[in-house]
């Protein structure tokens, strides 16, 4: 039950930075710098939140009655098959996102959008290889 409590948690919080937002975008009449976008991020975020953890609850009461069911799921999802095709796939998207990042900043650079956003930008984009570089060599250690 501990699984559901969390869920409907995150479901209120979610429901809550929807409502902050909206109170937001409505109190607010000349919105400047930040909390031009901060309304609409909560809103986002909030039904992010929201719909994830909805979904969970609805599915963990219709199997409810059903342990088999239930059974049967989390071995199909821990299955070494599934679970070596979904990494697989992550590094191909991972792949793929290195191109598309190195790609966007450079646009950006050509296009001269604000210095603070491609900063932001390429520190998010070395974050990225950084981790990818930490962990190869974390696996390799261990392997």
């Amino acid at each position: 039950m501990t699984k559901n409590m969390k869920a409907i948690g995150f479901s209120i919080l979610g429901i809550l930075l929807i409502v902050i937002g909206f109170v937001l975008i409505k109190a607010i009449h000349e919105p400047q710098r930040s909390m031009q976008v901060l309304p609409y991020v909560c809103v986002g975020i909030g039904c992010g939140l929201f719909g994830h953890h909805l979904g969970k609850i609805i599915s963990s009461m219709a199997l409810k009655n059903y342990p088999d069911e239930v059974r049967k799921i989390e071995i199909e999802q821990n299955d070494e098959r599934n679970l070596t095709i979904t990494n697989k796939a992550k590094a191909k998207a991972y792949d793929k996102m290195i191109y598309v990042y190195g790609a966007i900043i450079l646009a950006f650079g050509l296009m001269q959008i604000d210095l603070m956003a491609i900063i932001i930008l390429v520190i998010s984009y070395l974050f990225v290889i950084f981790s990818g570089i930490y962990y190869r060599s974390k696996y390799e250690k261990e392997m």
